[in-house]
């Protein structure tokens, strides 16, 4: 360059200011209504404040999935993770049957289609359920390194998150682990 001035054609190219790729992190959350037993949803509500504000300090881009009801919903879609989502949070509430699997499904649908869009971006799951479903199809794994925290409470338990996770290939932990350490 001369003066600020391009004299060559890859003097005009745009060059990113940093070099490492951008994270997203997938946050599926079961609110069915049988995450309320024993206090599940609101213990998990205080780890995904936590989570809110790692992703925010991180810089880290955020797409959050709410399975409760009928249908799942989309509250954010890969936007940078902000302070305003604590209103959604704060307003999470359980009830409804669980769509997870339809959650899963679209999840992964729409992981293709970002990974296309991005490739160099680091994705991770993140799903906070207590499992209960009645019967489930074999589930492929989503293309992304993932979590799965247990919220089941109770004295009994069936334990059914721990076969999610394994067909999820996802880590398995109990929220009573995370709460403790």
């Amino acid at each position: 360059m001369l003066n600020g001035r391009p004299r060559q054609r890859d003097e005009l190219l745009f060059h990113l200011r940093t070099r490492s790729p951008h994270e997203l992190w997938l946050v599926i959350v079961d609110a069915s209504a049988s995450t309320r037993r024993h206090q599940a949803l609101s213990d998990a509500k205080g780890l995904l404040a936590q989570l809110l504000d790692d992703a925010y300090r991180q810089r880290a881009r955020l797409a959050l999935l709410t399975a409760s009801g009928a249908t799942p919903k989309w509250q954010v879609q890969g936007l940078k993770a902000s302070t305003s989502l604590r209103g959604w949070l704060d307003g999470l509430g359980a009830g409804g049957g669980t769509p997870l699997l339809a959650a899963l499904g679209e999840a992964g649908h729409w992981l293709a289609a970002r990974q296309k869009r991005f490739p160099a971006e680091q994705q991770r799951l993140l799903l906070v359920t207590d499992g209960r479903l009645k019967d489930w199809p074999i589930l492929s794994e989503l293309a992304c390194p993932g979590l799965l925290i247990d919220i089941e409470r109770g004295p009994i338990r069936l334990g059914r998150s721990k076969v999610l996770a394994a067909q999820l290939q996802a880590e398995y932990r109990h929220i009573d682990e995370l709460l403790q350490g």
